[in-house]
């Protein structure tokens, strides 16, 4: 017998067992139950996800108003008195924190246009500026 023939009688018997399997007994119900719940608990993934990011936030606004109430009280205690009454820092904006990576040096702030000094040796700043 040749492999033509073989495959010819073979072929309708395994395609016969194979929609029997698949469907009589319910294999292919099952596999589809499987890949749905599969796809339901992505979803909640998900939303967990979510749910922590928001926790996160949360808990960042929890931190900095509790911050907050710390550094008022510790006014508070140093005394509204000190400085005869007056905010030194009235005003004032804290310095941001520069790193590396934005280009800046810990020198100070990029935006400062800092202290003209070239009065500060008198005449000389006329000769170097002739030298120049």
């Amino acid at each position: 017998m040749k492999k033509s023939e073989l495959k010819q009688l073979i072929k309708p018997l395994v395609k016969e067992c194979i929609h029997e399997v698949l469907l009589e007994e319910g294999l292919l119900s099952n596999v589809v139950a499987e890949v749905a719940k599969g796809l339901q608990q992505n979803i909640i993934v998900e939303t967990q996800q979510i749910n922590e990011q928001t926790q996160l936030r949360e808990q960042t606004n929890n931190s900095r108003s509790k911050l907050k109430e710390h550094k008022d009280n510790l006014m508070k205690t140093i005394g509204k008195d000190a400085y005869n009454g007056v905010n030194l820092f009235e005003g004032t904006e804290p310095e941001s924190q520069n790193t590396p990576s934005q280009g800046h040096s810990d020198l100070g702030n990029p935006r400062d246009s800092g202290v003209d000094i070239s009065s500060l040796l008198g005449k000389s700043s006329a000769i170097w500026q002739a030298i120049k």
